[in-house]
């Protein structure tokens, strides 16, 4: 267990979960911190009760973020859903557990909110990523696919 509080995130988190999402080396587009798009998104992510921005903050410094986002379904008896998404640990923290410790939190959420099932999605590339979904009992039990617009 590490010593980070997994909270929702503030405003003054935004450059800092910024800073981890423009580390992502498969993702060239990110702009910088202070383009307002981003608090666009966060106010808006904010105000929605089916989505928590999550931060790991460890004595003020942010150093793990994901999105939480409750999906309502019919499948599964009507069971909501938890997606996980943009699941990122700071370069300088990883390998450490924290990745870990944030997907089991997640997964409690889940459980304590009544959902059925909890999803993700990952890049094909990402192979070390997937290996670490499998190691917390992910199975990768369908094909995702995906329209840029």
């Amino acid at each position: 267990m590490t010593d980070a509080l997994l909270r929702p995130a503030t405003r003054a988190d935004l450059p800092a979960i910024v800073a981890m999402l423009a580390e992502d080396t498969f993702n060239a587009s990110w702009g910088p911190a202070d383009d307002p798009a981003y608090a666009a998104a966060f106010d808006q992510i904010e105000a929605d009760r089916q989505n928590t921005l999550v931060v790991a903050d460890r004595a003020g410094d942010v150093i793990g973020t994901m999105q939480l986002t409750y999906i309502p379904s019919l499948s599964n008896r009507g069971a909501e859903r938890l997606q996980i998404e943009s699941v990122r640990v700071r370069s300088d923290q990883r390998g450490r557990g924290l990745g870990h410790e944030m997907i089991r939190w997640a997964v409690e959420q889940a459980k304590a909110r009544g959902c059925g099932l909890v999803q993700l999605t990952t890049d094909k590339r990402r192979v070390d990523a997937h290996r670490f979904y499998a190691s917390l009992g992910f199975i990768a039990s369908h094909e995702g696919m995906k329209l840029p617009l």
